[in-house]
Formats: structure tokens, C-alpha cells, sequence
């Protein structure tokens, strides 16, 4: 590939509403009255970017699910298959709302274990302190072992007493051992003022309790490793944890907070239009996440996020848009330098990639297929790259791997776009695609030989991402 490479986009006319599925899924014919919108990819192969780490990819569920013991454990094969096939060095990362609501004890429950049917998809379901036991954090062990996932673990800072907090960090230490990388204080602290705290609660006074919290557990598990401050939107807490932990080293290995990019569930303006929108917010908060990383010279990770707080949002959250948008919003994040992404899910919430129960088994949503979608990315090192189009709902990224070049597009309009490349042949191809824009049923990833790729024109249909490796 030569040093600078050039791609043109040709866009076409066609809505997707006339497209059948069919039509969605082939790359070979562009309706015939289709009119190019002109676009110019510029690749620097000699100008890298960062090396998508190997555990990049991740989930993100609420602590509360550990009441079942039986949910997160070796015996529910048919979950740790689908955790297998998105990665086998993933991250799960534990919290959520519901980590507040969590009482950790040694007495094993006599009665039978909540959420049997459908575990928690947020902390709105859940206003009760549910048991984490020791059994559910040995089936926790078992179901990572054989995932090959580790642990970001939540422990209830907000609400609960630090004496169970350490006891239960003790447990979790020696429990899960090497699977464990870091614990996390308490879920969203910015959120605490007029909820768990008085008004004037400040990231000061998060600070000084954070500190606390630190000596106590460290009294128990000397070694233990943090990640935080896993704030909800205030990047100021980010920031000001950063520069805490450089003047006062903890033990902090990840610096952590969350991003969704729109709610609450039901809101006006929680649309499908706003969704497949750039997000200037995004831009900015990744812009301050990483300086701080920088600041405290150790990495960043979205450790929550996805498509509309809440739970999601119906006919949006769970849509071929939805997973777009996670291909498109974890590429960003890989652009940035962010260490990983941990989409949060559980449940049958309209935003889990993963839906359902141990009695009703479990399917893949269409974010699922978004997350697959960016594996071809994990190890890769992306390169820089700028793109000069008239729309800005088409998204390209560029990676090298060993001696294979990546390319994705991510074609979010109702238009068939053509690129130009400088190739005239692929090895393989990734389609990312579905019946429609709003379709919950129907989304696919295929991998096949690279046909949508002829004579150097590469054609992507509306609605849909196309992966190709050279």
C-alpha cells in the first residue's frame, strides 16, 4: 500500500424503505438512477495511531445479576458461548446503579435466588438490597475461567457500610484471583448530590471519602488494584481523579467513566435521527478523558455506556441503527486511544446485546452484531486518517495487522455509497447490515471473499458497514 492512499466515496440515491432485505445484504447493484455525493478518504500509513489493546472489548452488567448465583457460572453454557464468540479476552465489568443496592454476606440465602427469569437491566428495577454471597463469586470465577474474560468489580460505596465493603473486596480478591483487574468505588459519585448525599456534595468530598474507602480496603487486600472515578457525565471528576492519583499513588490501574449518548428512556428527542448523528459531546468528553489518562500516565476505559440510559429506548436502542452506532462509537473510542469499551446491557433491555434469562435462553440483539463487527479490529493499529465528505453519517476507519490492511465504513444514510480504492483486489469482507434502519429483528454480520470490491470501486449499501481486509 503506498504511503498515502486516496479513497473516494460515490453515493447514490435509494431510501432504504424501498430496499428489501435482500437488497440490503448484496453489494453488487446500485439502483440505476443513483447519483454519486463525492467523498475523499486520506490514509497515512506511516502515521500510527495506537494498537487496539487485545481486551478492548467488553460488557457491562449490574452487580445485582450475582444474586442468581447461578447466572454468572460454568453450568450456563449457552451465555459463555456468546461472551466466546464476541472475544476470549474480554472484560466484565461489574456496577452499575444496582451496586448500591447490594448487600455482600456469608450466609448463604435458603430461598430461591432472585431474577431467575430476567435479571436486572438497570438500577430502576431494583430498589432492595439483593445478596452477594461467596458462592456467586466462585460461580462468577468459574463462568470467567471458562469465558477467559476478567473483572472489573462495583463495590456499594454510596450506600453501604466500608466494613462490608472491605470484606466482601477480601473475598473477591481471593476468589477470583487473576481474573480480577481492578475495583471500582461506587457507580456514578456525580450523581450522588441529593440522592445518597446533600446537595453541596462535591468531587472534594467524593475525594476524601474515595480516600477512605481506599485505606480500608487496602488494610484487607494489600494488593489491591482501582480503577475510577466511573462518573456518569461530569468529565470534571475525571480530570480531578486523575490529578489526585498522580500526586498520590494508589493503586490506580485504569481511569474510568461512562457515556451514553442520549437519555433518559422515553425523553422527546430520543429518536432514531439522533442516534445515527455525530455527537459533538463525545468528541470533547474523549478529548478531556484522555489528557487526563495522560496526566495520570495510566489508561482510560468507557467502563459503561450505550446507546439511551435508562434501559434504552424501544424502536431505537434495539435496531440496526443500534448497531451501528456501537460500531461506529467503539471505533471512535479505539481512534482516541481508549483502552476498551464495556456496553451495558443484562436483561431483556432494549439496549443489552445480549437478551434474556437461564429459563428462556438467551439471543443476540442487534448490538451484539455492532460489537462483532469491531473484532477484526482488536490487535490492530490504526492509522491516521481524514475524510472529506458532505455527510457526515458516513464513517471510515483504517488499520494495519501483521501485513493485512483494514478498512471499515460505516454507512449510516439511506444511500448506497461507492469508494474508490486503491486496490483492486480484497482477501476478505465483513457486512454489517439488515432489513431496515429500524428493524429489531434481522440484523447480521457476514464474513465472505471480498465481492463487494470490483475494479477498485467498493460499493456499500445503505443502512449498513462493510469491513474489508486487503
Amino acid at each position: 500500500m503506498n504511503r498515502r492512499i486516496f479513497l473516494r466515496h460515490a453515493v447514490a440515491a435509494a431510501t432504504v424503505a424501498t430496499a428489501t432485505p435482500l437488497a440490503l445484504l448484496s453489494q453488487d447493484s446500485p439502483p440505476a438512477h443513483a447519483g454519486p455525493i463525492r467523498a475523499t478518504l486520506t490514509i497515512d500509513d506511516s502515521k500510527s495511531l495506537v494498537k487496539v489493546p487485545a481486551d478492548f472489548i467488553g460488557l457491562s452488567y449490574e452487580s445485582a445479576q450475582l444474586a442468581n448465583p447461578a447466572f454468572f457460572s460454568a453450568a450456563n453454557t449457552a451465555l459463555i458461548a456468546l461472551f466466546r464468540q464476541l472475544t476470549t479476552d474480554g472484560v466484565l465489568r461489574l456496577g452499575g446503579g444496582t451496586s448500591e443496592f447490594t448487600a455482600f454476606t456469608t450466609r448463604e440465602p435458603s430461598g430461591p435466588p432472585p431474577f431467575d427469569a430476567v435479571g436486572p437491566d438497570t438500577s430502576k428495577n431494583v430498589k432492595a438490597d439483593t445478596p452477594i454471597t461467596p458462592e456467586s463469586l466462585r460461580n462468577l470465577r468459574a463462568f470467567l475461567d471458562a469465558a477467559n474474560w476478567r473483572c472489573l468489580y462495583g463495590l456499594n460505596l454510596g450506600r453501604g457500610s466500608l466494613a462490608r465493603a472491605a470484606e466482601e473486596a477480601a473475598y473477591v480478591d481471593k476468589i477470583l484471583g487473576p481474573r480480577l483487574i481492578a475495583f471500582q468505588l461506587g457507580n456514578e459519585p456525580d450523581a450522588w448530590r441529593n440522592r445518597y448525599r446533600p446537595a453541596s456534595w462535591s468531587y472534594a468530598d467524593y475525594w476524601k471519602e474515595w480516600s477512605v474507602a481506599h485505606a480500608a480496603i487496602v488494610a484487607r487486600v494489600p494488593s489491591a488494584r482501582f480503577a475510577g472515578p466511573d462518573v456518569s457525565n461530569k468529565m470534571a471528576y475525571v480530570t480531578g481523579f486523575a490529578e489526585d492519583v498522580k500526586k498520590n499513588p494508589s493503586g490506580v490501574v485504569l481511569l474510568t467513566s461512562h457515556y451514553y449518548a442520549m437519555g433518559p428512556a422515553g425523553a422527546k428527542g430520543v429518536t432514531l435521527d439522533k442516534l445515527l448523528s455525530p455527537d459533538p459531546k463525545l468528541e470533547r468528553d474523549l478529548r478531556i478523558a484522555m489528557d487526563a489518562a495522560r496526566t495520570a500516565e495510566i489508561p482510560y476505559r468507557m467502563s459503561e455506556g450505550n446507546s439511551c440510559w435508562n434501559g434504552g429506548q424501544p424502536g431505537v436502542s434495539d435496531t440496526l441503527a443500534s448497531a451501528l452506532w456501537v460500531a461506529d462509537t467503539m471505533l471512535e473510542f479505539a481512534s482516541c486511544g481508549c483502552a476498551g469499551v464495556n456496553l451495558h446491557g443484562g436483561g431483556n433491555g432494549f439496549y443489552t446485546p445480549i437478551a434474556g434469562s437461564l429459563a428462556a435462553g438467551f439471543t443476540r440483539r442487534p448490538e451484539y452484531f455492532g460489537i462483532e463487527f469491531v473484532k477484526p479490529f482488536v490487535n490492530a493499529t490504526l492509522l491516521q486518517s481524514a475524510l472529506a465528505c458532505s455527510s457526515d453519517r458516513i464513517r471510515a476507519y483504517a488499520a494495519r495487522h501483521a501485513d493485512a490492511y483494514r478498512i471499515a465504513v460505516i454507512n449510516k444514510t439511506d444511500q448506497p455509497a461507492e469508494l474508490q480504492l486503491p486496490l483492486r483486489r480484497a482477501r476478505r469482507q465483513w457486512l454489517l447490515a439488515g432489513p431496515a434502519i429500524d428493524a429489531t429483528q434481522g440484523t447480521v454480520l457476514r464474513q465472505s471473499r471480498a465481492g463487494a470490491l470490483h475494479d477498485g470501486i467498493l460499493r456499500v449499501a445503505p443502512y449498513s458497514a462493510l469491513l474489508i481486509e486487503q
